[in-house]
């Protein structure tokens, strides 16, 4: 197999995406997948959310504006300002999925594009998902298929929070022929081993390693969360619920909760949305907290449960 071939055909079709799907601006992590489009529309302005300064991101975010010399807006916001935009996200986004403080970073850098006037946000949406970059992938015995099956039903914060703040959200990963080529290439150039060690992505790295900093290309995969600093908010969160008030409240809510977080998200949603909602035709009633799941879908978007 070819794998340059591969590689220039990935960087060709990503950039005909980015054409068709290109933004005003663009929130960056210190992840590849916001790197590579930063490293391919150079000229739009970039936004990066860290709590208080916390995170790995900035680290390569460092990097990449030195490449790059980008037009970047780091937003440190604090621990109050986060803790009370949590009631709005959980609103936005209808949920008490305990990966909520992923979609606070996204929050923050909508708000701040907001702010700045610009009108359409370009985001890294997909390329985990495309080229197998979640760790657990690679436990996936048909890892093709998986793709296969869960490129049908893609849904991000991103478009909700877009949408709550009337900017265009703009994911070039997503573009209908970028996802029909991506589906085309073998699970074997997505999740492979290099130098020792396996990894995610692997293609899309090959496809711009020459492009980018090694440091920065061969990074390690890292939640939103963590490396905007946001997973700090858990602890945080952890602590304001005793021990005995959690054992209580699991007896007595209809929902299994995985951590004191999710029971703090849980309280916050019945405050700001109230009851689950049931099923609605054609959906099967979630096993953790009863709300309605499409039949396709494996993940509880209100709750947050993966059925396996």
């Amino acid at each position: 197999m070819d794998v340059e071939r591969v590689a220039s055909s990935i960087r060709e079709q990503l950039e005909d995406a980015l054409k068709r799907h290109r933004g005003d601006c663009l929130l960056l992590s210190g992840g590849i997948d916001s790197g590579i489009l930063a490293y391919l529309s150079p000229q739009a302005k970039a936004i990066t959310v860290s709590l208080e300064g916390q995170g790995e991101d900035l680290k390569y975010i460092s990097i990449l504006s030195r490449l790059l010399n980008l037009d970047l807006a780091i937003l440190k916001v604090g621990v109050d300002e986060s803790l009370s935009a949590v009631r709005n996200v959980v609103k936005i986004l209808r949920s008490f999925d305990p990966a909520l403080p992923n979609d606070l970073v996204v929050y923050f850098g909508m708000k701040e594009a907001k702010g700045q006037g610009l009108k359409s946000v370009m985001t890294g949406d997909g390329g985990d998902e495309l080229f197998g970059g979640y760790p657990y992938m690679q436990e996936i015995e048909d890892l093709e298929a998986y793709i296969r099956r869960i490129s049908r039903s893609m849904n991000f914060s991103s478009n909700r929070i877009g949408e709550y703040f009337g900017i265009d959200v703009r994911q070039p990963f997503l573009d209908k022929d970028f996802v029909d080529f991506a589906l085309t290439l073998k699970g074997e150039l997505k999740i492979r081993e290099e130098k020792g060690r396996v990894w995610g992505k692997w293609i899309l790295r090959k496809a711009f390693e020459p492009f980018l900093p090694r440091e920065f290309i061969w990074q390690k995969k890292r939640p939103l969360e963590v490396g905007s600093g946001m997973a700090s908010l858990r602890r945080i969160v952890s602590e304001k619920i005793p021990d005995e008030e959690f054992e209580q409240k699991k007896a007595i809510y209809p929902v299994r909760f995985l951590c004191k977080e999710h029971l703090y998200f849980y309280e916050v949603f019945r405050e700001v949305v109230g009851e689950v909602p049931p099923p609605r035709p054609g959906e099967e009633a979630c096993p953790n907290c009863g709300g309605g799941l499409p039949r396709w879908r494996r993940h509880c978007r209100i709750c947050g449960m993966v059925l396996r």
